[in-house]
């Protein structure tokens, strides 16, 4: 597969890397960063797939283009669009064009997210009452010097769409019964910190965000009725803990069955790898999980921006 990859920023320099000798050129509109400045500029027949690392405003446009002529197209997420219409118009095109439309979400690979999602699915845990997810990085001081991402929600809509994937990963369809908790702007123009949750959901769901954690990191914390299931830290950061402690009834101190991981970060490449398959398989695109995250996303990064003001 004859692989371009269209904005040649850290994630865009990272699909290159990773689609190895599929790559064959780049596309951005910086002088002299890539070897076209304009989607339009590359001829067509010498790809089949793009790998769109670009910002929000012009993934329609630049994604309509390559579906209406039958490239496949990995897309770094959220799949936004200012209108749910033009994502549905995005799978219409896919579809009729036999392409793959394909939202990236990494860390779907990350060994401990599919440990858990697999102890989730096993019901070893039994009636699971609430998870809580955190996710921070420390790169406040670059997303504020970025025109493009210190606007809008912020590390909403940057770090939220990976933790509201990431619980549709483990616990299936979420539902739209999100709100938030707290919003602020430390240092950026946008929100740098938020908290939001739902407690209709089952399990009841918590996740909060940051720009502000000097020492990017992860967590997440699975309460249920067998015991609880822990995750610290990603790969990328490591070293990466799983943690599962079996309940002892009526009380006691838990047994616990534990699994670290120090490696590098395998999910470009694995992502990559499942991008490509689906590809080759001439898979049915669905973006219908992609309309509805980007509805929730709209309406939660509207109400951050609002309590960030308050």
């Amino acid at each position: 597969m004859r692989s371009i990859v269209v904005g040649m920023g850290v994630q865009g320099k990272k699909r290159k890397a990773f689609a190895g000798t599929d790559f064959v050129a780049s596309v951005d509109p910086t002088p002299d960063v890539a070897d076209y400045r304009s989607i339009t500029d590359v001829p067509l027949g010498e790809f089949d797939a793009a790998l769109c690392c670009i910002p929000d405003d012009p993934k329609i446009e630049i994604l309509s283009y390559l579906l209406s002529n039958g490239k496949h197209v990995l897309v770094e997420k959220p799949l936004w669009a200012a209108d749910d219409s033009d994502i549905e118009r995005l799978e219409s095109l896919a579809r009729t064009n036999g392409a793959v439309l394909y939202t990236a979400y990494n860390h779907r690979f990350e060994p401990h997210f599919v440990r858990m999602r697999d102890l989730i699915a096993s019901g070893e845990l039994g009636d699971i009452y609430r998870c809580r997810m955190f996710y921070g990085n420390g790169t406040a001081r670059l997303v504020r010097n970025s025109e493009w991402r210190d606007q809008g929600s912020g590390v909403l809509h940057d770090l939220g769409s990976h933790l509201l994937d990431t619980a549709a990963f483990w616990f299936g369809a979420t539902c739209d019964d999100f709100n938030i908790v707290f919003s602020n702007c430390f240092e950026n123009r946008a929100p740098d910190h938020v908290v939001f949750g739902s407690v209709d959901h089952k399990p009841q769901l918590e996740f909060e965000m940051t720009l502000l954690q000097w020492r990017n990191h992860f967590t997440c914390d699975i309460l249920a009725e067998n015991g609880t299931a822990h995750i610290e830290s990603l790969c990328k950061w490591g070293p990466s803990t799983f943690t599962k402690r079996t309940r002892v009834l009526p009380s006691g101190r838990p047994p616990e069955e534990q699994v670290t991981l120090i490696q590098e970060d395998p999910t470009w490449a694995m992502e990559y790898d499942h991008f490509k398959a689906l590809c080759q398989q001439g898979a049915v695109t669905d973006l219908k999980g992609d309309v509805r995250l980007n509805r929730l996303l709209r309406r939660l990064g509207e109400n951050a921006v609002a309590a960030s003001l308050s």
